[in-house]
């Protein structure tokens, strides 16, 4: 505990944005180049070395986080590199994606702003990065041992790193055509830039992890083939079945999954596409879906130039603080602004503007459509109607609304894994009840040798869960092949995020 006192006379502080004229215009991250090590070193001093360090409990990794503050208020960037990346094998990815849950449960969190955790993670992971103190990390030795893992998303990949730096052989199957999975063609570039994914994985294949990019295992390759080639197959394809919005007009054109949309925006980037088969340019925008997929799409039409943009939230807005029902140290649900939040917010200031960006309490009736034509056969949508919804499910009397709409984005959350290809059928692998696969305390399906791991098996969730999934899921196969194991499992299948 470098400064005793340091939480009583610092005030928690974050590191600025760009300005919204300027970062909505291009695609680059949001935050401020070079605005975190300036301030980061006293926001890490607020760290109180707890006795008992529930930030360890609210992050499913069980990060060190008392440690690695202490040695970045003392300025010591390589040890605190060394014990981040002991318990996180993507810290620039969760130090960018996360929401934090571990800033929840911060003991200063009972009474104070809590310490910044996720900003100095991050600023941990880049100045690792930039001092080349993230290196290789091959294996000592080979076990002769072979794994594939389907699914490069945060969960496939932190198990495909950990086994092979345990000495297995380890291929990653993915269906797109370049690896990432979700932190791919779902994330946008101006919540991670996509260079920061392209170095980690340069680093799995330098440590021996081998990449087939384009194969759709259950459709392009029989999957109990598969299974026969490898002595263990790890399942990380995520929950990508999306949920529907069965409302009337859902089958005109001009209505699409957030899931379609996205990936779109990210392939112009990679220089698939000059322009975006989807696109909000010039568009009247309804957003369905008040979560972080939602806000993705929000930053994502705000950038290209949408010509009015409404985000629709079901649940009533959350309150500004924790409620008596969510006491520390658990996530609660409150009020929260994000990067794109902010700038529809400030954008909507603005005379020239079109942007009513968060309605709650809106509930989706049905669409309103063009007449037929050649090019759109069952019309085109051009409104959408919504009511007030109530916490009881009702509908408020009087509350009914039509918004002008060109295009329509559901961002409505995921099922489970998707059930349209031979992969669960080829494997005769088995849903739970709640639509996930199942699987056993080991992480083990009923087929032996076949491991699940990630949102595929706990449903959708947050990218650190994954993470300690597929370190835990290594771990098990690691079990499996060689009897024993070192590699460390900081999560079982049941285990479950703190709530009330």
């Amino acid at each position: 505990m470098a400064d005793p006192k340091g939480f009583l006379t610092t005030p928690r502080r974050l590191p600025p944005r760009r300005p919204v004229d300027e970062r909505v215009r291009d695609w680059d991250e949001v935050s401020a180049p070079g605005g975190l090590l300036p301030i980061i070193g006293a926001q890490a001093d607020r760290c109180m070395d707890c006795g008992i360090p529930f930030c360890h409990e609210g992050c499913p990794l069980g990060n060190l986080i008392p440690e690695w503050n202490d040695l970045v208020s003392r300025d010591d960037w390589l040890r605190a590199s060394e014990r981040l990346h002991a318990t996180n094998n993507f810290p620039e990815f969760t130090g960018r994606l996360c929401p934090a849950p571990c800033e929840s449960a911060c003991v200063l969190a009972i009474n104070q702003p809590a310490v910044t955790i996720k900003n100095v993670e991050v600023a941990i992971a880049d100045r690792a990065w930039e001092g080349g103190h993230v290196t290789p990390k091959p294996p000592d030795r080979l076990s002769g041992r072979t794994v594939a893992v389907i699914g490069s998303g945060p969960a496939g990949l932190a198990a495909a790193q950990q086994l092979t730096r345990a000495g297995h052989t380890v291929a990653v199957y993915e269906r797109d055509d370049r690896a990432g999975g979700l932190l791919r063609y779902g994330i946008p570039e101006f919540k991670m830039e996509k260079r920061h994914l392209d170095r980690r994985l340069e680093q799995m294949r330098a440590e021996g992890t081998k990449f087939r990019t384009g194969v759709d295992v259950g459709t392009d390759m029989d999957a109990a083939e598969l299974r026969t080639r490898y002595d263990a197959v790890v399942i990380a394809v995520g929950a990508r079945a999306w949920r529907e919005l069965p409302v009337p007009g859902r089958e005109l054109a001009g209505i699409h999954q957030a899931m379609e949309y996205l990936p779109m925006a990210n392939r112009v980037l990679e220089g698939d596409y000059a322009r975006p088969p989807i696109t909000a340019e010039g568009k009247h925008v309804v957003i369905v879906g008040g979560g972080d997929t939602g806000a993705d799409c929000l930053g994502t039409v705000l950038r290209q130039g949408a010509a009015s943009v409404t985000q629709l939230d079901i649940h009533p807005r959350p309150g500004d603080e924790r409620t008596e029902g969510e006491p520390w140290p658990t996530y609660p649900k409150i009020y929260r602004m994000s990067a794109a939040h902010e700038e529809a917010r400030e954008l909507a200031a603005s005379p020239e503007a079109d942007v009513d960006a968060r309605v709650f309490s809106a509930a989706t009736v049905r669409f309103e459509g063009t007449a037929p034509d050649a090019e759109r056969p069952h019309g085109g949508v051009r409104a959408l109607r919504l009511i007030g919804a109530r916490a009881d499910g009702e509908s408020g009397p009087g509350t009914e609304r039509v918004l002008r709409a060109d295009l329509v984005l559901l961002a409505l959350g995921f099922r489970g894994p998707e059930r349209n290809g031979g992969l669960l059928d080829q494997l005769g692998l088995e849903l739970d009840e709640r639509g996930t696969l199942a699987r056993d305390a080991s992480f083990a399906t009923g087929a032996d040798g076949v491991f699940v791991a990630g949102d595929a098996g706990r449903g959708q969730s947050l990218i650190v869960w994954a993470i300690a999934e597929g370190r835990s899921a290594a771990a098990a196969v690691d079990r499996y092949l060689a009897g024993s194991t070192t590699l460390p499992a900081p999560v079982g299948p049941t285990d479950l995020p703190m709530t009330a």
